[in-house]
């Protein structure tokens, strides 16, 4: 098998002394991988990129398709995007897979109760607030966008049940808000669930995200597998490290049609940069991961026996194990690992590894942007218009100006603050904010066009300034807005 050539960032703060630990152990593996380091994180912030990677970097990963990388640390208060957040958008890695079990020789409160942990967290990983895409709509009121897309919600559900049926889950979850935000956690709901008959055999059921905490903290042996969006699945999976010991331990793989990437998903660690004293357990577990996506299975197999079996023994760095052992520096920890190398642990269960096969293809570089579209059709109606104001006037003073701008076939309906009606009913012990949400609707059996609610809000700013405005559009008959609490 000829060596697969895979893009490499070292990363920042312990990031480069943990990898170098993790490349030992795959070079005293054999394994056929050739490496093109590329930098990227904070050094590059500092040179002016801010995107926190070069020209080079960013032509490199996309030849080669795959990533793996140390952590990265984002410049505080510089007004730059996250470098990890920005890779995992641009190159359309759009489901995060982290996988979390018991290990023997972490002792966590579940091992020590003989519960054991296998579960899988998938989340999406390009939308949802993570879009980033925020404004102050005054002085005081900052709005984020969350977007929820079919077309997403259908990708990164599939993958969660094309991932369950090749590895033998019988069950996959989805975690989700439905209950509150009914369109966009909606959404996602109703995707999970028209995936899910594509796969018979599997259980599917849903839990909303706060009871699926308890439960996860509970009896987390009762998961198999979650999928949930980008801002919960973040949440949850960290969570999920906190039972089986820690983001020392949780590898993370963020898979794309086109580009991958393995990496840790811990922090920098700055203060132990060095020293030679950090633990590679997640690194080198993501690089595993790496290594079966690849289709290069014995050589996953036999370094996750090796560290097995390396854990078993007692062995560990000093952020984890029995402090009656002395503990390992980082370097020293690859090297028992490397040691290892062939052996079996005998309480962690060593599969039978399918035969290597290098079914890894290399990305085509696309002409154009892929626009993704369901090919669902819908028949849409428009309804009205949702008109976001600043002022601090009373909502009956800002009713009465909005009244006399509307044209004859549009009503006045509803007034919200902060999402709670305070027009024409509501309660005088809501307390407000200066940003209101003024709901134009066209009257029964009337007909508008976006050209007269274009026309009346642009003669409307004239009096109160107008911050944002949302289309209200009925789709195949059902409302694409929700209502304000209280309405």
């Amino acid at each position: 098998m000829s060596n697969i050539e895979i893009a490499v960032a070292k990363g920042d703060g312990i990031g480069p002394e943990i990898m170098d630990a993790v490349l030992g152990i795959f070079k005293a593996a054999k394994v056929p991988l050739a490496y093109h380091t590329i930098e990227m994180g904070k050094a590059f912030y500092d040179k002016g990129f801010s995107t926190g990677m070069s020209p080079e970097a960013k032509e490199t990963v996309e030849r080669l398709g795959i990533l793996f990388k140390g952590p990265m640390e984002t410049p505080k208060g510089k007004g730059v995007k996250s470098i990890n957040v920005t890779a995992r958008k641009v190159w359309s890695t759009y489901a995060n897979r982290r996988h979390f079990r018991t290990l023997q020789g972490v002792d966590t409160i579940y091992s020590k109760a003989g519960i054991p942990i296998d579960l899988t967290i998938v989340r999406e990983n390009i939308e949802d607030t993570y879009g980033g895409i925020e404004h102050m709509l005054t002085n005081d009121v900052a709005l984020c966008r969350r977007f929820i897309t079919r077309t997403g919600s259908l990708q990164v559900c599939r993958f969660a049940f094309e991932m369950a049926r090749r590895e033998g889950f019988k069950k996959v979850a989805c975690g989700h808000k439905a209950n509150i935000m009914k369109l966009t956690d909606g959404l996602f709901l109703e995707c999970f669930y028209e995936v899910a008959k594509d796969y018979p055999e599997i259980q599917a059921y849903d839990v909303i995200v706060d009871d699926l905490c308890m439960k996860l903290t509970t009896r987390p042996n009762e998961f198999q597998v979650v999928v949930l969006p980008n801002l919960q699945g973040d949440i949850v999976s960290d969570l999920c490290a906190g039972l089986v010991g820690g983001l020392g331990f949780a590898p993370s793989a963020n898979i794309g049609d086109n580009i991958s990437i393995f990496e840790a998903v811990h922090g920098t660690a700055p203060d132990i940069a060095g020293k030679n004293i950090a633990n590679p357990t997640s690194l080198l577990l993501s690089g595993v991961m790496m290594l079966r996506h690849l289709g290069l299975y014995s050589y996953a197999e036999t370094i996750s026996n090796a560290l097995f079996y390396t854990l078993e023994q007692g062995e560990h760095t000093g952020d984890f194990g029995d402090k009656l052992i002395p503990s390992s520096s980082t370097s020293e920890f690859a090297e028992i690992i490397i040691g290892n190398l062939g052996k079996k642990p005998k309480k962690h269960p060593s599969h039978i590894a399918p035969e290597d096969v290098q079914a890894y293809k290399l990305p085509k570089s696309p002409s154009e942007f892929h626009v993704m579209a369901s090919g669902k059709e819908a028949k849409d109606e428009l309804i009205g218009v949702d008109i976001f104001l600043e002022s601090e006037a009373q909502p009956a003073v800002i009713a009465g100006t909005v009244k006399s701008f509307l044209k004859d076939n549009m009503q006045l309906v509803m007034i919200s603050n902060r999402g709670t009606q305070v027009w024409p009913e509501g309660s005088l012990f809501t307390e407000c904010v200066n940003q209101w949400r003024v709901r134009v609707e066209r009257k029964p059996n009337q007909i508008i066009s976006s050209q007269e609610v274009y026309s009346c809000v642009s003669q409307l700013s004239e009096q109160l300034f107008v911050s944002s405005t949302e289309m209200l559009r009925n789709f195949n008959g059902k409302a694409g807005y929700s209502l304000a609490q209280g309405q």
